[in-house]
């Protein structure tokens, strides 16, 4: 059998260029490779924003239109919504007994994403304990490859501390340890050259973006302030341009000759920003007619038959879950 690979989203908005490169492209060809789950994850994007559910709501179908629109298979891959998966909460209730408060305040990726929020000593307990949630969707479905960036890794070594415990405490071993696929991708700047892309910061290129605003976002973008006239020598270093140009341009050869001649000097801003603007048209506009092909229904029954097959999965390991525990009461 294949191995299991889980990943996903939370449903706060519309997925972007950063996503596309980041994670997107890797799943469309790691549904060929393994027995691949794709977990929104509302119940985890209602920690930070559950006075406004009606946000996580209408993600929830924006996340699966992008989706499928970017070659996402759901005959490859399992689409499902976290929160219509009972069988995580309950995991979850059963790992919340193996690990400390002092352990949930010392993980790094929290304690980051803590600072961001700024919630100060106002820490919603769902926010700090969703490393624990986090290790439950993984373990639920025996997940044994997780793709994250770096500064994930810290959650997946603390759900491995979990499934640990749980194996050594029941004297079972029907809980897989996870390992985590790193991503080779480095973060897509915003268009703004401050931070990486985001919804939230309104920095980013959408892949259901229409033409005219890609062309608008790209020609507002940052590229070296002291490249006043074309023939001035500009700087390629932190020219949020190029960045984007290495991304997704498709002939690498032709950038490095673009980067030269900016260098030297006699290459306009516009004309590289017309440049970039074109093989991001070339890029969104498949994807974009894609996504307009796609109606409510069908993402519903795709939601429906990817919830049916994430539930029987689940409870085969859940089975497994309570029989070590001895809560097996009923057969």
């Amino acid at each position: 059998m294949s191995k299991i690979i889980l990943t996903g989203d939370r449903p706060s908005g519309r997925l972007h260029l950063g996503h596309y490169v980041g994670s997107l492209l890797n799943r469309v060809t790691l549904q060929n490779q393994f027995a691949q789950y794709v977990m929104i994850a509302d119940v985890q994007a209602l920690t930070d924003n559950f006075d406004n559910p009606e946000k996580i709501r209408n993600s929830v179908f924006e996340l699966v239109y992008d989706y499928l629109s970017v070659g996402i298979d759901p005959n490859k891959t399992t689409i499902f919504i976290q929160s219509q998966i009972p069988e995580i909460a309950e995991l979850t209730v059963y790992f919340l007994n193996l690990v400390t408060l002092g352990r949930l305040e010392r993980n790094p990726t929290v304690k980051a994403e803590i600072r961001q929020k700024g919630f100060g000593n106002s820490i919603p307990a769902g926010f700090l304990c969703y490393p624990v949630s986090q290790s439950a969707d993984i373990t639920v479905f025996q997940a044994e490859l997780v793709p994250v960036g770096e500064d994930q890794i810290p959650m997946i070594e603390q759900a491995n501390e979990i499934v640990r415990r749980f194996n050594t405490i029941y004297s079972t071993d029907c809980l897989k340890e996870s390992k985590p696929l790193l991503s080779k991708t480095p973060r897509l700047v915003g268009t703004d050259g401050q931070a990486k892309a985001s919804k939230s910061l309104g920095n980013a290129i959408f892949l259901s973006d229409e033409p005219n605003v890609i062309k608008e976002k790209v020609f507002s973008m940052f590229t070296d302030p002291n490249h006043i006239h074309a023939g001035d020598p500009g700087k390629v270093e932190g020219n949020v341009v190029f960045t984007y140009l290495d991304a997704f341009h498709p002939n690498k050869d032709e950038v490095e000759d673009l980067k030269s001649k900016y260098k030297r000097g006699g290459l306009g801003d516009m004309v590289i920003k017309k440049i970039l603007n074109d093989v991001l048209q070339d890029l969104l506009t498949p994807i974009r007619e894609k996504r307009n092909e796609l109606n409510k229904d069908y993402i519903c029954n795709v939601l429906k038959t990817g919830i049916s097959e994430a539930k029987l999965a689940a409870a085969k390991t859940m089975d497994q879950v309570r029989t070590a525990i001895g809560i097996d009461y009923i057969r």
